[in-house]
């Protein structure tokens, strides 16, 4: 009996804050969602398409309609009522069946279907629109609509299992976090369902579960680093590629630093040591340290440079005792806080591989099909 008692009490604590208070205005940062809902209606009726339809879709789940589930927009019941119904018509998705499901998830009980007048006006309006498509825009409905549709339901699934895959996660991107406001303090949301989402920020966790990615693109991190240099090692073809590209942009921001670098730390690489087998060529009095924790990295790095002038520790790289490095080169997949590199570099001139899109001070891309930069800093 406890423990039935304590999962209703859950429930009940996980619905409660969606209640629309009575007497509650519209905050004027919520009066954009609506808005957008209009916005995305009239973008599918001029631009329709695949893409649209699915994209939107996804957007609008996880922003308008996931922000109403959770502090309805309107004073009045009838508002919140006919605005749910417009937006299950506009995303073919009934919103009371999500609302349920969703809480549900937020208190960990499972879902229950609930018979309401609501839900048969949403399921009604959904299948009047369909009906209305298959009869006037048969083409259209079976070719554009409907795989639009079934990729948005994909993305919005994907969506929801890497913002909890492992663990409730959190992406503190800038960009991301405008677009999708604030959806990525998901840790955040998860701790205070009730709070608006312009406080989210407020509430920082910082011992949060944190990917690079946004929940979207979560699925990137299965493309191990580690992995693709593992390929790398199968192919002296595309390890020559490699290198190529990585001196080329390289030696692009050596001309930027003051003096040919007389030592030189590479934190990581050694798995697949292209950093330094152009920093040989592109410095060749310099002293170079590889700095690699991994021990079987290390030992593929000696066999493969086969330099006595090279230095190989197995250790991670303490950046409050690099300042005896002239040059120190941060790889793309550095474990640790690579803002902190970028606020206090930890040498005269640190060069940070980074994705294509996060561009800092002097930088070159290095690829665009790897999407991959480096960034040049000075303290």
């Amino acid at each position: 009996m406890a423990a039935g008692a304590t999962a209703r009490h859950s429930a009940a604590s996980g619905l409660r804050h969606v209640q629309p208070a009575a007497g509650r205005r519209p905050q004027q940062r919520d009066a954009i969602f609506v808005s957008l809902a209009v916005v995305h209606a009239a973008a599918l009726i001029i631009v329709p398409s695949i893409p649209l339809i699915a994209i939107a879709m996804w957007w609008n789940a996880n922003t308008i309609a996931h922000n109403f589930i959770h502090r309805p927009f309107f004073r009045s019941r009838a508002g919140n009522v006919a605005f749910g119904l417009y937006l299950s018509v506009l995303l073919g998705i009934p919103q009371s069946l999500w609302r349920d499901r969703h809480l549900a998830h937020h208190a960990g009980v499972r879902p229950r279907l609930r018979r309401t007048w609501e839900l048969a006006a949403q399921l009604a309006g959904v299948a009047c629109l369909w009906a209305a498509l298959a009869w006037m825009a048969p083409a259209f409905f079976i070719w554009t609509y409907a795989p639009g549709y079934a990729a948005g339901l994909l993305l919005c699934g994907l969506h929801g299992f890497y913002e909890h895959h492992h663990g409730t996660t959190s992406h503190y991107g800038r960009l991301y976090n405008l677009l999708f406001f604030n959806d990525g303090y998901h840790v955040e949301h998860h701790a205070r369902p009730g709070v608006h989402w312009s406080r989210l920020p407020e509430y920082r966790d910082v011992s949060a579960q944190e990917s690079r990615w946004p929940a979207c693109l979560r699925w990137l991190d299965a493309w191990s680093l580690v992995a693709l240099e593992r390929l790398a090692l199968r192919s002296p073809v595309l390890q020559r590629i490699l290198i190529d590209v990585h001196a080329r942009a390289l030696q692009s921001l050596l001309a930027r630093v003051d003096g040919p670098p007389e030592s030189i730390a590479i934190v990581g690489g050694g798995l697949f040591p292209r950093t330094a087998f152009a920093l040989k060529v592109l410095c060749p009095a310099a002293r170079i340290t590889i700095i690699d924790g991994n021990a079987a990295h290390l030992d593929i790095a000696r066999r493969m440079l086969a330099d006595g002038r090279i230095e190989f520790r197995q250790e991670w790289f303490d950046a409050a005792a690099s300042d005896r490095f002239d040059l120190v080169i941060i790889p793309l997949s550095f474990v640790g806080d690579r803002e902190a590199i970028y606020r206090r570099p930890p040498a005269a001139a640190v060069i940070v591989h980074d994705w294509l899109w996060r561009r800092r001070g002097a930088s070159r891309v290095v690829s665009v099909p790897l999407l991959k930069r480096v960034n040049l800093v000075r303290p």
